[in-house]
């Protein structure tokens, strides 16, 4: 039997189900909290009340995820939500023994979201990009863009849990991200640098790197780019979904400028018939493309006496950021670089007023 009780302004309901507490706010109606109860025991006594009948156990609910991933996403993919699944787990064991699923709450993720941002975690790993750590001792919190990583990937397995049947309600839903102000300002190079880099390019990573630079599309965008994906005619590259693989964030169309068109159609001339496969890039299906690609990049900015340039991810933060200097507005930014929310783009907001108080002091009356 469970109660309504006031607590300042609003009433709240608090149930037992099957061993655990649950309470939530309704409102400033006292009569509205009163229905609200009833509905919550009829829900409990049918099994409804936020998971099913089918309970089970957490590590059985993450093996069977786990498995699901290996056959959906990409290797390093599954790797990073291993790690989320770990520390997680370390969490669990940290506040108290939870070993089903039933047992999740989110009261119980907001307190995940404060042992990650403020406790030190043991033997994190940094594959989740935003991660500090310092070889699996003592290692410093974890910054908010990956409590938001963790948090999203913890949704994705109780939604699986939904559809599986296991779970009616997911915890982390109300579950609210953390603003993500401690992401620095990325690294990006200057004219002078692309044209360097460009430059002290081996002939066969010239495309690449190019198309980089020219598009903003993330390394597996790339990868698993297609010369079907290439419409010379209208001059566009589109982002589209492989049998065994998904874009990031959706679909999407970036147009081609007069250099990248030129790059590409020479590409295709000289290999794109001889290929094996219609991949625009075959290099990059090599086993170890991305460290090879890494490895490279870091060899041409030290021919190119370029500081500080050691991921290729660069070259996507570098076609945000020129855009962004000549004038582009962000929402624009956001829907070339296929970012998920506008958010993400305003890492590139501060570049934006100096460059327009620039053109509009070219103005002449």
């Amino acid at each position: 039997m469970g109660i309504v009780y006031k607590r300042g302004k609003n009433w709240y309901i608090d149930v037992m189900s099957k061993g655990r507490r649950i309470r939530k706010r309704v409102g400033p109606s006292k009569r509205v909290a009163e229905l609200a109860l009833k509905d919550a025991e009829v829900k409990i006594a049918r099994d409804q009340f936020g998971f099913s009948k089918n309970d089970i156990a957490l590590d059985k609910l993450f093996e069977l995820f786990l498995e699901y991933s290996n056959t959906s996403h990409r290797p390093k993919t599954t790797e990073r939500y291993g790690n989320v699944i770990d520390n997680f787990q370390g969490f669990l064991l940290s506040v108290k023994k939870v070993s089903y699923l039933s047992g999740i709450t989110a009261q119980l993720m907001d307190q995940y979201k404060g042992y990650r941002r403020n406790s030190n975690v043991n033997g994190a790993s940094d594959h989740v990009k935003g991660m500090v750590v310092t070889n699996g001792t003592n290692s410093k919190a974890a910054k908010s863009r990956t409590i938001n990583f963790e948090l999203d990937t913890l949704r994705l397995i109780f939604n699986l849990a939904i559809k599986w049947g296991y779970l009616t309600d997911n915890p982390v839903k109300g579950v609210t991200r953390l603003k993500e102000d401690d992401s620095g300002t990325p690294r990006f190079l200057t004219k002078d640098e692309c044209k360097r880099f460009l430059d002290a390019c081996p002939k066969y990573l010239y495309p690449v790197y190019f198309t980089f630079l020219s598009t903003g599309m993330r390394k597996a965008e790339l990868e698993y780019l297609t010369w079907a994906d290439v419409d010379f005619d209208r001059k566009v590259v589109q982002v589209r979904a492989k049998e065994s693989w998904n874009p990031k964030t959706g679909e999407r169309q970036i147009p081609m400028n007069k250099e990248l068109i030129k790059v590409l159609a020479k590409l295709k001339k000289s290999e794109g018939k001889v290929r094996g496969k219609d991949y625009v890039f075959e290099i990059t299906h090599y086993s170890n493309s991305h460290n090879m690609l890494r490895n490279e990049l870091i060899k041409i900015a030290k021919a190119a006496e370029i500081e500080n340039l050691t991921k290729v991810h660069t070259l996507r933060h570098t076609f945000a950021s020129q855009l962004v200097m000549q004038g582009v507005d962000l929402p624009s930014v956001s829907k070339l670089m296929g970012h998920s929310d506008i958010e993400t783009t305003m890492i590139y907001a501060h570049l934006a007023p100096e460059h327009l108080a620039d053109a509009v002091n070219k103005l002449s009356f």
